[in-house]
């Protein structure tokens, strides 16, 4: 895997910056496109629904079940 990369977001209003691997930055931008929302709005359900864990091993949760055909949640 490639090193981090960091993006700036707004999420509920609140700005955040979020460090991924491109591999998964990639993978949660298709999955934002075959659900029809933005990525931010994808991140916001992730950060919904990701109770104690951060929101980096959120989102790289949400990816790797998603390519891997599993149901994720954060919708």
């Amino acid at each position: 895997m490639a090193l981090l990369a960091k993006r700036s977001l707004q999420l509920s209003g609140h700005a955040t910056s979020l460090a991924l691997e491109p591999e998964f930055w990639a993978a949660l931008e298709k999955m934002a496109s075959a659900r029809g929302v933005s990525l931010p709005a994808l991140l916001v359900g992730i950060d919904a629904a990701r109770g104690r864990s951060s929101l980096a091993s959120a989102c790289r949760v949400q990816a790797l079940q998603w390519v891997g055909g599993e149901p994720a949640g954060g919708e």
